[in-house]
C-alpha cells in the first residue's frame, strides 16, 4: 500500500512539474513579448531554459535535501534518456534530418561538457561551487554561441513565432506565480516519493535518478518529439534535444552546485560515460547523411536497453 501512495504522489509531482513549467514559460514569455523584449531573446531564454524546470526544480530539490545522487542521477539519466530513447522512438517513427551545426558544433559541445561534468565531479568526488562557476562560464559561451545562430537566422535557436490571443495581464503573472508554485511543490513532492521508493525497494538514489526521476522529467521532451514525428515536424528535433542536454548539465548541475556543491560518487563514471557513448552515437548515426533514420533509431533503442539491463541487473 505505501508503495502505491508513493508511486502515486510521484506521477502528482511529475504531473505539477510539467504543467507548472509550461505555465512559467507561456507566462514569462508574454510578459515579455508585452514589454517589447524581441521573439529572439524570449526564446533563448525562457523558452529554452524552460525545457530544463523540470530537471533543475528536481536537482535542486535533492540537493538542499541532501539527496545528491538524484540530483547527477537525474541529470545523466536526462540525457541518456533525450539521445537513446527519444530520439530513437522520434527516429523510427520518421527519419529526422540534422543541421549541418548540430553535427559540427552542437553534438560535440555535448561530449565536452560532459566530459567537463566527469571531470569536475571525480577530481574531489563532489561539484563544487567554484566548479559550478566554471560550468555556468561554458554556459555563457553556449548562449552566445546560440545568439549568433540565431541572427544568421538558424531555425533550431529560437522558438517559431505564432500569433496568439493576448491575454490580461494579471493573468499572466498568475501563470507566472502559479506555475512557479507548481514546478516548487512538484519538485518536492518528486523528491521525497522518489527517496522513499528507494529506500522500500532497496534502491540507490542514484538508480531511482537514473531511471525513474530521468523519466519523469525528461516527459516533455518525448512527448514532444514523438507527436511532432507523428505530425511530420521533426526537422529541429535533435537540435532541440541536443540543445536540452547541453542545458541539463551547464544550467541545471550549474545552478544548483552554486547554490550547494554536490556529490558525484565514483559510481557516476559509468553513467558519464554512457552519457558521452550515447552523444558519440548520435554522431556515427547522423554523419553521413546528416540525417537519423529509422536504422538509427533502432541502434539507440538497443542502446538503451542495453544500458537499462546494466542498471538493473
Amino acid at each position: 500500500m505505501q508503495v502505491v501512495i508513493q508511486l502515486a504522489i510521484l506521477v502528482v509531482g511529475f504531473v505539477l512539474l510539467m504543467k507548472g513549467a509550461d505555465f512559467f514559460v507561456e507566462g514569462a514569455s508574454k510578459i515579455a513579448d508585452k514589454f517589447g523584449i524581441p521573439q529572439l531573446v524570449i526564446g533563448l531564454t525562457i523558452v529554452a531554459m524552460g525545457t530544463s524546470l523540470p530537471e533543475a526544480a528536481v536537482s535542486i530539490s535533492a540537493a538542499t535535501k541532501g539527496s545528491a545522487e538524484i540530483t547527477i542521477g537525474n541529470v545523466l539519466g536526462s540525457n541518456i534518456m533525450n539521445i537513446l530513447l527519444i530520439l530513437g522512438i522520434t527516429a523510427v517513427i520518421r527519419a529526422i534530418p540534422v543541421q549541418k551545426s548540430t553535427v559540427r558544433y552542437e553534438i560535440p559541445f555535448v561530449i565536452l561538457v560532459t566530459a567537463v561534468l566527469a571531470g569536475t565531479g571525480l577530481a574531489d568526488h563532489q561539484v563544487s561551487r567554484i566548479e559550478g562557476v566554471i560550468l555556468w562560464v561554458f554556459f555563457i559561451v553556449y548562449f552566445i554561441y546560440l545568439l549568433k545562430m540565431a541572427k544568421q537566422g538558424n531555425p533550431a535557436a529560437a522558438e517559431e513565432e505564432k500569433p496568439e490571443k493576448e491575454l490580461p495581464i494579471w493573468l499572466l503573472i498568475l501563470m507566472v506565480i502559479g506555475g512557479a508554485a507548481m514546478i516548487v511543490v512538484g519538485s518536492d513532492l518528486a523528491v521525497d516519493a522518489a527517496t522513499k521508493l528507494a529506500t522500500i525497494f532497496g534502491m540507490s538514489e542514484r538508480l531511482i535518478g537514473l531511471t525513474i526521476v530521468a523519466f519523469g522529467t525528461s516527459l516533455p521532451e518525448l512527448v514532444t518529439s514523438a507527436t511532432a514525428a507523428v505530425k511530420g515536424k521533426s526537422d529541429i528535433a535533435v537540435g532541440n534535444i541536443v540543445g536540452s542536454n547541453i542545458f541539463n548539465i551547464l544550467f541545471v548541475t550549474g545552478t544548483t552546485a552554486l547554490i550547494t556543491p554536490v556529490a558525484y560518487s565514483a559510481d557516476f563514471l559509468v553513467d558519464s560515460v554512457a552519457a558521452m557513448a550515447a552523444a558519440v552515437l548520435l554522431l556515427i548515426c547522423v554523419l553521413p547523411r546528416k540525417r537519423l533514420n529509422r536504422l538509427g533509431g533502432a541502434v539507440m533503442l538497443a542502446g538503451y536497453a542495453a544500458y537499462f539491463v546494466y542498471l538493473i541487473r
